[in-house]
């Protein structure tokens, strides 16, 4: 199924915190693209497999979700009147869930709470990890507000030379297009722990790279300014700061790995829980 034909935006909620920050960004951009809004909840079976349906505590989940689904639909429609989302109370783990309905939407959108990444895999109803190592749509996680007063307002996209960068990077095009703002393409260039040069030729290379990347890409969005840029440092970091007052920072992840083929855990993982803005983090289609 290609991206032209999903015409759905999933957000998953998570009933015992405030959404409306996730609510707000997703909610927006499928007015911005013209997207359908679904909103999910996912209770987890009961453990205790003899009370079935029937355990008080399940009920009470269930009640719960419904009142966040009700609210969250109310929420949206009053900042969109022309929005008309659809509600859905599933059975399953969340991770499960959402993930699965990855597979036929645009674009999932989670909220964070910035754990720390022990508490983030150790919390059960944590959405915003084994969603993003999975999903076949691009992932937003939105942690704080976007930077509005920012001028320009940018987004980032974080280029390594990969096919998942290059797929993040039509992604970030849209996205700028989309909402009259500029771009900015960092390459970041990590020095080797032992070095015999001082690594100007490899700098030079990677400068090479960005270029032959964006190639192409500037006649397609004539309206988005974009600037190149290849500083020298860790990935998460230098993504991060140049970051700091953008809208989003776009990312790739190809299959199960993050930036430069490493794990989840380093520089998308990083990303997660360093950077201010939302993440939006894209598989290799």
């Amino acid at each position: 199924m290609g991206t032209d034909e999903r015409h759905e935006l999933v957000i998953g909620i998570d009933p015992a915190r405030n959404q409306h920050l996730a609510l707000a960004w997703a909610a927006d951009e499928a007015r911005r693209r013209g997207l359908d809004l679904r909103l999910v909840v996912a209770v987890p079976p009961s453990h205790d497999r003899r009370a079935g349906e029937d355990r008080p505590g399940r009920k009470a989940m269930l009640r719960t979700g419904a009142d966040a689904l009700r609210e969250g639909a109310a929420w949206v429609r009053a900042r969109h009147p022309q929005l008309r989302p659809v509600t859905d109370l599933l059975d399953g783990f969340p991770a499960s869930v959402i993930g699965g309905l990855s597979a036929r939407a645009r674009m999932v959108v989670l909220g964070s709470r910035h754990l720390s990444r022990t508490a983030e895999y150790l919390s059960a109803g944590s959405l915003v990890v084994p969603v993003t190592a999975q999903a076949r749509c691009p992932v937003v996680v939105v942690g704080d507000a976007e930077h509005i007063t920012q001028q320009p307002a940018y987004l980032v996209v974080g280029i390594d030379g990969s096919a998942s960068s290059k797929a993040a990077l039509g992604l970030a095009f849209e996205e700028a297009d989309l909402r009259g703002a500029a771009l900015r393409a960092v390459s970041v260039w990590q020095p080797p722990v032992f070095m015999l040069h001082d690594g100007k030729d490899a700098v030079q290379a990677q400068r090479r790279m960005l270029s032959e990347t964006m190639a192409g890409w500037s006649p397609r969005y004539p309206d988005v300014h974009v600037t190149h840029e290849v500083p020298t440092g860790h990935p998460v970091e230098e993504l991060a700061e140049a970051a700091e007052h953008a809208l989003a920072v776009v990312v790739g992840r190809r299959g199960r790995g993050g930036y430069v083929g490493m794990r989840l855990g380093s520089v998308v993982h990083g990303l997660l829980h360093r950077a201010h803005c939302p993440v939006i983090t894209v598989p290799l289609a």
